[in-house]
């Protein structure tokens, strides 16, 4: 009985796996819609700066290159000697035709520092809808036709997964397979089932919906503002939306240790979130429902290994190839290697639940504090 159930399971898992990769790349069937609306509401597109990394000219030179043609721009940067201060200056003087403008301080509303660094940005915004997007995410020239395609009547806050691109090296491009294939696939698979979640590089709030959860204060509640938001909205009734097709993130070179932290500090914002979700991630990849198979199958599961292994790859790289995601040799040796990653990481995670982002230590209880 014990062995059955174990076979059902890793069926069960490799189901899933299938199912979630042909959910996500039936959202990559055709362009995403752009339909321009009769008249265009007003739109404020919120940046926050802080230091800069490789590609950020290339981004942040995208916010002015959108086709929206009623729009605002504000970059917040928290202090006047941010390296990407200089660039923004130029930037908004090689385009003096964007509504564009540069907010310089910082307002401790709570312990996040990018919610601190946005909240002069928010004040001094005036659009229905406020989009704000990290610094290193490069928008399309129709980033904002395809948010405003997204909003239905009951939704609240439209969002967007961030898909890396452009990986130099294994650790590079191991970023991207947790990226795309891992968050992104989940994520978009479990918004096309009807259960949209905010993911932080993109938030697109409803004015009226931000401020009735209590403004970007109400952000500061969990470790990271995308719990936060995906809770406040669905407090208020309304509905988290993706998308229909993620935006992209160039990654560039990466190392190991950056890249382990950064996993492990966006589980631990899982864990802290949504715990009874995150409990079940052990469960994902190949490697545990392949195991599952032993019970049953004895030493015929050596023998299944290697069809099992090439069929759910294979699986993922068709997804990858669909959607126009990473799917080199690299990248296929990467997806292997977070699958491997998944279980030590899964229990790293539960041993701590702080962790330290750009110089400032969170932990649960601590996020809403000036």
């Amino acid at each position: 009985m014990i062995a059955e159930t174990l076979a059902g399971f890793a069926g069960l898992a490799a189901a899933l796996h299938v199912s979630s990769a042909a959910l996500t790349a039936w959202r990559y069937r055709g362009p995403a819609p752009v339909a321009l609306p009769a008249k265009p509401p007003l739109v404020t597109l919120l940046r926050p700066v802080c230091g800069l990394d490789t590609h950020d000219a290339e981004t942040l030179r995208s916010s002015f290159e959108l086709s929206y043609p009623n729009l605002e721009i504000i970059f917040c940067a928290a202090v006047e000697e941010d390296p990407a201060v200089p660039l923004l200056r130029a930037l908004i003087a090689d385009y003096p035709q964007a509504r564009a403008q540069l907010l310089i301080g910082e307002d401790r509303i709570t312990g996040n520092p990018k919610l601190n660094n946005l909240q002069k940005g928010w004040i001094a915004s005036r659009g229905e809808i406020v989009a704000m997007a990290d610094s290193n995410l490069l928008l399309p020239r129709d980033y904002i036709e395809q948010i405003l395609a997204t909003f239905r009547p009951d939704t609240g806050l439209v969002t967007s997964p961030p898909v890396g691109i452009r990986a130099e090296g294994i650790w590079a491009a191991l970023e991207c397979a947790f990226l795309d294939g891992f968050q992104d696939r989940w994520q978009l698979a479990s918004d096309s089932l009807g259960n949209g979640f905010a993911q932080g590089k993109t938030l697109a709030w409803r004015r009226d919906v931000l401020e009735a959860a209590g403004g970007l204060v109400a952000l500061g509640r969990d470790l990271a503002e995308d719990v936060a938001s995906t809770k406040a909205v669905r407090a208020q009734g309304l509905k988290v939306r993706l998308t229909r097709q993620a935006f992209t993130q160039p990654i560039g070179r990466r190392s190991f240790g950056p890249v382990w932290k950064r996993q492990l500090r966006w589980a631990r914002v899982r864990r802290d979130g949504f715990p009874a979700l995150f409990a079940a991630e052990i469960l994902l990849g190949p490697f545990v429902p392949l195991f599952a198979l032993i019970p049953a199958l004895g030493w015929g599961t050596a023998a299944l290994a290697l069809p099992f292994l090439a069929l759910w790859y294979g699986v993922e790289v068709a997804m990858n190839r669909v959607a126009g995601w990473p799917a080199r040799r690299i990248d296929i040796v990467a997806m292997v290697l977070r699958d491997l990653l998944l279980a030590p990481l899964w229990v790293a995670t539960w041993r701590s639940r702080g962790f330290e982002w750009r110089g400032n230590a969170l932990a649960p209880g601590q996020e809403a504090k000036a």
